[in-house]
């Protein structure tokens, strides 16, 4: 059992580590792309933040923890962990090296599920639960690209009222506020994202009988905090490449509205402990404002190849963790 739970954790640091740097995109692309922070600097920025953001709250832990099956029931729920942190790791990584913008959370939770019936059973899922996660994640790309869309609206009105500014000193003033909204964003990047991976050790900590509740122990949130900020501090050139310039031409002023959008929906979300998306709410954000500043630019095949991504992410981590699960706990070991 020792043995299992080191292999839980070491996975669950790992698969953080790479939402690190398969996320970083979603905090800095927009700043990276309008050059108001450089590469270095910005990477720099959002790891730091990352960190902080993790170590602030637990209630998307504990709803990652608790929400899709109560690990105090299942028996083999140790190692359902680790077929789910091998079957979300393997399609980050994937999507990673084909540049896709996928979602960490959608394969994580998918990966779960689909772990929990391969090891346990269909019963043994919450369905009520998994149900208004999925609910959320899939709600927040919409409210995000509504959301974004007015924000622009307001911005571009205030911009207006207030005088012949010329171009070159809105960008001036735009790019300084988004090294506040970039600073934001990467905060609320850590606070959601990083607690997925301490719910899913505190899984495996309940279902090995170590602990009773779904609290998360001081050295798992310093642990995946450290994971994430370390995988930030890498870069995911690939996808910051995707978003910061295949959606939609980014410019200070929609830079800053999809930064201050995406901050305010991850936000809201991890005050009210559901896991979402940074990924889809950040790419969601860009297109909403990206469609008031030049609608026809918007490459909407680009976008297209994205949907597609998040749709099949969910059913292809449940039947890939269900054959991990199958593969290495019924015919292997």
């Amino acid at each position: 059992m020792l043995t299992y739970l080191i292999v839980i954790v070491v996975l669950a640091l790992l698969f953080d580590f790479i939402n690190g740097f398969h996320d970083t995109a979603n905090a800095i692309a927009t700043s990276i792309s309008t050059r108001a922070l450089s590469p270095r600097v910005a990477i720099a920025m959002a790891a730091t933040l990352n960190f902080v953001g993790a170590m602030v709250s637990s209630k998307v832990a504990k709803t990652v923890g608790g929400s899709i099956a109560n690990p105090a029931k299942i028996e083999n729920g140790v190692e359902i962990v680790i077929a789910t942190l091998l079957a979300a790791i393997i399609w980050n990584l994937l999507t990673w090296y084909l540049a896709i913008p996928s979602s960490s959370s959608h394969t994580l939770l998918g990966s779960l599920a689909g772990a929990v019936i391969a090891g346990a059973g269909v019963h043994s899922v919450n369905w009520n639960g998994f149900t208004q996660i999925i609910i959320i994640l899939v709600l927040s790309p919409i409210i995000a690209f509504a959301l974004g869309y007015l924000i622009m609206i307001l911005i571009k009105y205030i911009v207006l009222w207030s005088g012949n500014t010329s171009r070159s000193k809105l960008n001036r003033i735009f790019r300084t506020l988004q090294i506040l909204s970039a600073g934001l964003l990467s905060y609320s990047h850590g606070g959601n994202d990083a607690q997925k991976a301490m719910g899913i050790i505190v899984f495996g900590l309940v279902a090995a009988g170590v602990q009773t509740d779904l609290e998360v122990p001081l050295w798992v949130k310093i642990s995946a905090a450290l994971a994430m900020g370390l995988g930030t501090s890498i870069g995911g050139w690939r996808i910051i490449k995707t978003v910061s310039g295949k959606i939609v031409k980014i410019e200070p002023i929609n830079g800053f509205a999809s930064d201050l959008t995406s901050a305010l929906v991850i936000q809201f979300s991890t005050h009210i402990g559901k896991p979402l998306s940074t990924t889809h709410v950040i790419s969601s954000a860009i297109i909403g404002t990206g469609s008031v500043m030049r609608f026809h630019e918007v490459q909407w095949g680009t976008v297209g190849r994205m949907l597609i991504t998040w749709v099949i992410t969910i059913p292809i981590s449940i039947a890939l963790a269900f054959s991990i699960y199958f593969v290495l706990f019924r015919l292997i070991f």
